[in-house]
């Protein structure tokens, strides 16, 4: 069975029959977890082995682990910083804010494999513009190639753990205060603003092979009178031909305030499938996703399949053995070091 365009969220802490059965449906092609569905390491590893013995090939499962403020799974894994504090180190030492980002990118895909976890939605590649309290500290920095060069690093060890990372939220969500889970944002600045500042990340992160991206449910009225995640100019034009990205595209979850524009849950899926996107997200509302599954209409495209296959999980541990590896405890204790210890001042 082909992996479908749809990922969907699960209520509880172990499958229902009735979520079995929605997640055989030919249009499923994955699962998002939540801090709902999480109480220690050995349940959502039972949870994910579940999921992943329903099909072949197997469903992709993600999950949103940041570090800060977005860590969706917290007793019994090692507490990630902001990625701010990453860039706030590359101020005063750029090299030492390289390795601690490799670190911190190998650590969390580690832990997340550990319970079979495929991919987390990470790194964000926004800009900290000053202005946005919903992106904040979960940007690097405010300098494009600062956050180019810091998420390759977090992405690099993200790999090396054996895992793929989705960019998040193009063409950049940093630059309106607005909450796009609650409204709609809109960004006026023109594609010329945007493009020398915001999408200078993303143009960086594709070179370097970035397997996945999110965009915004952000509208830019002088690029397209649709949002981003709904705009074939966006995700067809600028980031499939002029940037020349190959990777899967998800949209941001449908659920959102800022999508219902897009009209029903059907048409909000459909309008993101037909603009570009890869895969549609239905994380919250039941009956919002069956009705997409029932009424969408589309078939699985043979070309998302196989971007889709790229991003399974490599290799699998377990998180007691992981633990006793030296290598795991000397990222944790870095990554603790670094989140604890005050920032020197440079100028005295």
């Amino acid at each position: 069975m082909a992996l479908g365009p749809v990922m969907l969220g699960v209520e509880g802490l172990a499958l229902t029959a009735e979520e079995r059965e929605l997640l055989n449906h030919p249009l499923v092609g994955g699962v998002i977890l939540f801090a709902r569905n999480y109480q220690s390491p050995e349940q959502v590893a039972a949870l994910t082995d579940a999921i992943h013995a329903l099909r072949q090939p197997r469903l992709l499962i993600a999950v949103d682990h940041e570090g800060g403020r977005v860590q969706r799974f917290r007793e019994g894994f090692t507490r990630l910083p902001a990625v701010r504090r990453l860039g706030e180190i590359h101020d005063q030492d750029p090299m030492r804010a390289k390795q601690l980002a490799r670190v911190t990118g190998w650590l969390m895909a580690a832990e997340l494999r550990a319970v079979g976890i495929d991919f987390s939605f990470a790194p964000v590649l926004d800009l900290d513009h000053g202005v946005s309290g919903i992106i904040g500290d979960r940007a690097f920095h405010h300098d494009p190639e600062i956050v180019a060069d810091l998420a390759h690093a977090y992405v690099s060890g993200m790999q090396k753990a054996g895992m793929e990372a989705v960019g998040k939220h193009f063409p950049g969500h940093g630059g309106i205060a607005a909450d796009s889970h609650l409204e709609l944002p809109v960004d006026p600045r023109p594609y010329a603003d945007l493009a020398t500042a915001d999408l200078l990340a993303f143009e960086r992160m594709i070179h370097y092979g970035l397997a996945a991206l999110m965009p915004a449910h952000v509208l830019y009225p002088q690029v397209d009178s649709r949002p981003a995640g709904f705009s074939a100019r966006w995700l067809k034009e600028i980031l499939r031909q002029n940037l020349e990205f190959h990777g899967v595209v998800f949209s941001d979850d449908l659920d959102m305030a800022s999508a219902q524009e897009a009209g029903s849950p059907p048409e909000r899926a459909r309008a993101a499938l037909m603009a570009g996107c890869d895969v549609a997200l239905a994380c919250n509302d039941r009956r919002a996703a069956v009705a997409i599954l029932d009424h969408l209409g589309l078939k699985p495209d043979p070309v998302s399949q196989v971007r889709l296959i790229r991003l399974h999980g490599r290799g699998r541990s377990n998180l007691k053995r992981l633990h006793y590896h030296p290598v795991w405890q000397r990222a944790v204790r870095l990554v603790q070091d670094y989140d604890a210890s005050p920032l020197l001042d440079m100028d005295i």
